[in-house]
């Protein structure tokens, strides 16, 4: 293993943060994966996973079973995990403007696309090739004056080329589900499968350009642009959500990171036998068909419903007791479906969303994905 830091720009002087970067195999040998854990720098168990996922590194490479390369950040936000607000931990927003850390990621398919004419020939792998080197020239060229632009650009410098790309996350109070995009779904149904999701929720846009998608959305719209040329999905790239925020569990960490192994193997990443793949939990639905539970007004909630549990249209997911009047407000899913997350806190205002529920008959248009 080698340990790299990559200090970031500061804002204020006598005050740094550093990105610590763990590099496993060799460069340019196979296929490359990249791992960050919590973006979302409040999303705790990220951290558990990725520090038992460098173990088992570790052990493969020792065993000479790295076939490829393996970037992995055990802290993907030193920013983050700084922000204290009255003992508070806060570290999905930027205290400075209220942005989300993982919103707003570069969008380097134009510069590419530039790079490449007159380039591409009949040969995918030549052009694969090609794509990769273009999109390492773009993102070296980013530049940043503010430290949340440089972690940003410092992220996708390492991600941008890998074959693979598995950003860590977790949400509230929730089973395991991942994001990814439309036409990657058979990839995210085995990575699924091996993390035993309840949910896999796909969008070939899902808005405002979160991290995973500024990896893999760039050989979409390249293929898209170049429709004469043969050119691969490059990048498959998804966010995985890792159940709840206080689900830091030593057997339920290490049986993640297991899973991730065990697919960094089955996809060449790491070499020896592949296991086998287990019965899905479940299969790949819209992300436009999922549909978030709001409550109409402020209250205290009331769940009826546990994370991974599956619901029928009409079923209550929640009540909303109105504290001045007393009156129950039942909160019905309009979709059957999984509820794969709900928030963790019990008091409601009005249009906070309190549930998501992976559904496969409503749809929704414009941005998918919440703050």
């Amino acid at each position: 293993m080698h340990r790299e830091t990559i200090e970031l720009v500061s804002a204020t002087p006598g005050q740094r943060h550093a990105l610590t970067v763990l590099r496993f195999g060799q460069v340019g040998r196979g296929p490359k994966a990249m791992i960050q854990a919590a973006l979302h720098a409040d999303e705790v168990p990220a951290l558990l996973v990725a520090q038992q996922l460098s173990q088992l590194l570790e052990a493969e490479e020792a065993a000479g079973c790295v076939a490829g390369e393996v970037v992995l950040l055990p802290y993907a936000n030193p920013l983050g995990l700084s922000q204290h607000v009255l003992g508070q931990h806060h570290g999905r927003f930027d205290l400075h403007d209220g942005v989300n850390f993982n919103r707003h990621l570069p969008d380097l398919t134009d510069a590419v696309a530039t790079a490449l004419q007159g380039r591409l020939g009949s040969d995918s792998k030549a052009n694969a090739a090609l794509v990769r080197l273009a999109l390492r020239e773009a993102a070296v060229k980013l530049s940043a004056n503010d430290p949340v632009t440089d972690l940003k650009n410092r992220l996708m410098q390492l991600a941008v080329d890998a074959d693979i790309v598995l950003d860590l996350h977790c949400d509230s109070q929730a089973a395991m589900h991942l994001y990814a995009l439309t036409p990657q779904a058979d990839l995210a149904a085995e990575l699924g499968a091996l993390l035993g999701a309840q949910a896999i929720l796909l969008a070939t846009e899902s808005g405002d350009s979160p991290f995973d998608e500024a990896c893999s959305r760039p050989w979409v719209q390249l293929r898209e642009r170049f429709p004469a040329y043969p050119l691969p999905l490059g990048c498959f790239s998804t966010t995985v959500e890792l159940r709840g925020e206080c689900d830091t569990d030593h057997t339920l960490a290490r049986r993640d990171a297991q899973a991730i192994v065990d697919f960094l193997r089955r996809r060449g990443v790491l070499s020896g036998p592949p296991v086998p793949l287990p019965a899905a939990l479940c299969q790949p639905t819209p992300l436009a068909a999922s549909e978030p539970i709001t409550s109409p007004l402020a209250g205290v909630v009331v769940f009826h419903r546990e994370p991974g549990q599956h619901v029928e249209a009409g079923d209550v997911i929640a009540d909303v007791v109105d504290i001045d009047t007393g009156a129950v407000h039942p909160l019905r899913t309009q979709s059957a479906g999984v509820m794969f997350a709900r928030v963790a806190t019990r008091w409601a205002t009005p249009g906070r969303r309190l549930a998501k529920v992976a559904g496969t008959t409503l749809v929704r248009k414009g941005k998918l994905l919440g703050a």
